[in-house]
């Protein structure tokens, strides 16, 4: 059976991506969760995880980290699945926004890291963060209206490329970031898909927190 490494389902954004895969197209796989910032993380983490990271997928003898090379793993073992959009124009226009989330959008990946367990004031938004803000909810618009076909995902059915676009999903709604009434559709039906919700329930009831991930913001509500 495949075996997942992730890190804690409150704060790891990069897990979140594959395991949503995984659960979404009904993949079979035992999840092993490594806590962050233990004495003994990294050294557990190492021996699934040659980069010493989480998310990482081991498969018989076969070892594959980063989240995006895990997802593209998945979809050539089980080419039956729709991982990636079936038309090829959506497939080519999911791989480069999903490359494009992997490579970018620090700014409102730094000012505003996941946490699931609490919702927070919306801080002040910078240049970056407005530009990174636009272009995401650019990202949506334009894959929605070429290839959702009405459908509430992105290119129709949930994909790859939402799931590695949730993590954003979670950080707009968690910092109430001011978004066009389509991308809080959008967000809401990312929100509403039950392997998010099985992700979100696990975490809100771990023990580990680590309050680097609060710091600097006003917290509105907590779930934990």
């Amino acid at each position: 059976m495949l075996k997942l490494v992730i890190a804690n389902k409150l704060y790891s954004s990069w897990s979140l991506r594959p395991w949503l895969v995984l659960s979404a197209f009904n993949i079979p796989f035992e999840e092993v969760l490594i806590p962050l910032r233990t004495p003994e993380s990294r050294g557990l983490v190492l021996e699934y995880s040659p980069s010493g990271k989480v998310p990482a997928l081991v498969d018989g003898d076969i070892a594959v980290w980063e989240s995006l090379s895990i997802i593209e793993y998945l979809a050539e073992k089980f080419p039956e699945l729709a991982i990636w959009p079936r038309d090829v124009a959506a497939r080519a226009h999911a791989r480069s926004i999903s490359n494009e989330m992997h490579a970018g959008f620090q700014a409102i990946r730094q000012a505003c890291p996941m946490h699931l367990g609490a919702r927070f004031a919306t801080p002040p938004l910078t240049e970056p963060m407005r530009a990174c803000i636009d272009r995401i909810e650019d990202i949506w618009a334009e894959a929605h209206n070429r290839f959702a076909g009405g459908q509430p995902f992105l290119y129709g059915a949930f994909s790859a490329a939402d799931a590695m676009y949730a993590p954003v999903v979670t950080r707009f709604d968690t910092y109430q970031i001011p978004v066009r009434e389509a991308t809080r559709t959008y967000m809401d039906a990312v929100l509403a898909h039950p392997a998010y919700e099985a992700w979100r329930a696990a975490a809100l009831v771990e023990p580990w927190r680590i309050p680097d991930y609060s710091e600097g913001h006003t917290l509105v509500e907590s779930f934990i």
